[in-house]
């Protein structure tokens, strides 16, 4: 299986990492963070330059590929189905996740890195039900949807949610969406 390569999902999450760390980072200098899907460490790297301490940096793929790719560049990366194999909590999640429906006609190996599902959201609905177990009070976590997949209504999983970047491509619109706990 390959690395998912950076694309425009990744350079719009990287972006928006950029703005947003600084803030955190002030908020908290000791911010604990982790990316779920890994792929290529982009965001990894992001975090690093931006000002979050390495030893804080955690990450996980489902793709031993990238997990070995990312301790190589000398991150903390294991192999996880979501967070099957996370311990603790963090500060701030971001997850650029499979978003597409299924397509029949696209490869296996290549609907791991794409196909979020029948509908295209069925991993991000299992992530979020998930993901408050490894939120620190206040944590946030950073989403990208697109709007091909079918909507995620997030205050009925129990979060609230702001839209803090999108981008339309000539094919759809994607969008992070920095959620935190509706009960803070």
């Amino acid at each position: 299986m390959t690395i998912y390569p950076p694309s425009e999902d990744s350079y719009l999450m990287s972006r928006i990492l950029k703005e947003q760390l600084p803030k955190l980072i002030e908020e908290n200098p000791d911010l604990k963070f982790l990316e779920i899907g890994a792929g290529s460490g982009i965001h990894l790297e992001t975090a690093y330059n931006k000002g979050v301490k390495k030893e804080n940096i955690f990450s996980s793929d489902i793709n031993q590929d990238s997990v070995n790719h990312c301790n190589l560049l000398g991150f903390n990366c294991i192999k996880s189905d979501l967070f099957e194999n996370i311990n603790g909590k963090f500060n701030l999640i971001i997850f650029n996740p499979p978003y597409l429906p299924r397509e029949k006609k696209e490869p296996k190996d290549s609907q791991i890195q794409t196909t979020g599902g029948k509908e295209g959201n069925e991993i991000i609905l299992k992530f979020l039900k998930i993901a408050k177990e490894y939120l620190e009070k206040n944590g946030r976590i950073f989403l990208i949807t697109s709007n091909l997949a079918e909507n995620v209504n997030f205050g009925k999983l129990g979060y609230k949610e702001k839209e803090i970047g999108c981008e339309n491509l000539f094919f759809e619109r994607l969008c992070i969406w920095e959620l935190s706990l509706n009960n803070l």
